[in-house]
């Protein structure tokens, strides 16, 4: 079997656009006509040009290669150019290549991937949302930082079946973070807090998810105030370059450290463990290298007695892709979901994924068990330069 065909697909998500302004899929086609699909996480370049980095990746390690060969084919990416080092936009390509080869391989298999990396682990996958508004009601973003509106909102997403919610009340970041919060940003994250735990009481947990924009002092400072009320977790404090400082902020909290979206490959993960920075890996499968690269990393968490929690703010291959490592782990904890993959995201695949009272079912078609609908792609193309994630430009005057 040979791959002998590469096609990108840049799609617009339209409004809400809750997962991203864009989604960026991939697809192979092997020359026994089997296809496999795959998506990006990407936010340091214009799609246009992603969609490029993406074919010059496939057509120069993969094309007339045996999707089979996982290993050959990240090694000479990873490498590919004299570099041999984590590079988040090669990787962001080599993760969307990497799980369509999957796709093809479970395929040709008739097999889930997660059945090939170890065998189904799980029959059911907590997940959890962010608290999103309800563009119907005229609700704006504004109820990101609206903590009596965000406790409401919490209690909903409860009765829907979560048991998680996740929020960030002490946005925004800039590209000048990481800063001190002001004694008002950290007044709003401890109400948050407060309020959402009455709202929920102890039927779900709350996931201060913060975007590094603190430093390590302030983000213990703000640490201090959640601890009474006992969130899962307190996501990425600090910038992920120094995970050293993010350490320094678990040694001074009971508040678990979860981190990852940003990183790439097992050796920046490695770097996340053995600094007992974080004991609640956040790999992005768009981003991490793929399917194999991710295992990988879950394995090395094992041996921390660390857990993993795949992060997800981008399109429902990404997803699918996260729930085949997520089925297979033993030491997965929690999934995240855009809210419960309704919307465009069930309408860009033949079928949706499956989200059951707070819950996904993996499912139990070959590859990564969804397919993506080329026509609704193709008639949503998104011919735009935005950048997926946008960091404020300038410093936050406080």
């Amino acid at each position: 079997m040979k791959i002998t065909d590469v096609k990108t697909f840049v799609v617009g998500n339209p409004p809400p656009s809750f997962g991203g302004t864009w989604f960026l899929f991939v697809k192979l086609t092997t020359d026994s006509g089997v296809v496999g699909y795959g998506e990006a996480y990407n936010s340091t370049i214009s799609p246009q040009i992603m969609r490029k980095v993406v074919e010059d990746i496939a057509e120069r390690w993969l094309v007339g290669q045996d999707p089979h060969h996982i290993e050959k084919f990240f090694r000479r990416a990873y490498s590919g150019g004299f570099t041999q080092r984590p590079d988040v936009t090669v990787m962001g390509a080599v993760s969307a290549l990497e799980m369509a080869c999957w796709d093809i391989i479970g395929k040709e298999a008739d097999k889930p991937v997660y059945q090939l990396l170890g065998g189904q682990v799980h029959e059911k996958l907590r997940s959890y949302t962010y608290i999103y508004p309800k563009p119907a009601l005229g609700e704006t973003s504004d109820i990101y930082w609206n903590a009596e509106a965000s406790a409401e909102r919490a209690a909903e997403y409860v009765a829907d079946g979560y048991t998680a919610v996740k929020f960030d009340p002490v946005a925004p970041y800039t590209s000048f973070d990481p800063r001190q919060l002001s004694l008002e940003q950290l007044d709003l994250g401890e109400k948050f807090v407060r309020l959402v735990r009455e709202a929920v009481g102890s039927k779900a947990d709350l996931l201060f998810g913060t975007h590094g924009q603190m430093t390590p002092t302030s983000a213990v400072r703000l640490a201090k105030r959640l601890e009474p009320y006992d969130p899962l977790w307190l996501e990425e404090p600090v910038p992920p370059d120094m995970p050293e400082n993010m350490g320094f902020v678990q040694q001074h909290t009971s508040i678990p450290i979860a981190s990852g979206e940003r990183l790439t490959t097992k050796y920046e993960f490695q770097r996340l463990l053995v600094n007992r920075a974080a004991n609640i890996l956040q790999m992005n499968l768009g981003r991490v290298g793929g399917l194999l690269e991710a295992k990988k990393i879950a394995g090395m968490a094992e041996t921390f007695h660390a857990q993993i929690a795949p992060h997800l703010y981008c399109g429902p291959i990404v997803g699918a892709a996260n729930i085949q490592l997520a089925t297979c782990s033993p030491n997965f904890l929690i999934l995240e979901c855009i809210q419960a993959f309704g919307g465009f995201h069930a309408q860009i695949l033949k079928k949706p994924i499956q989200w059951e009272n707070g819950y996904i079912v993996p499912s139990s078609e070959p590859g990564l068990g969804v397919e993506l609908n080329e026509e609704v792609a193709e008639s949503h193309a998104y011919e735009g330069n935005e950048l997926h994630l946008n960091m404020g430009r300038d410093p936050l005057i406080v």
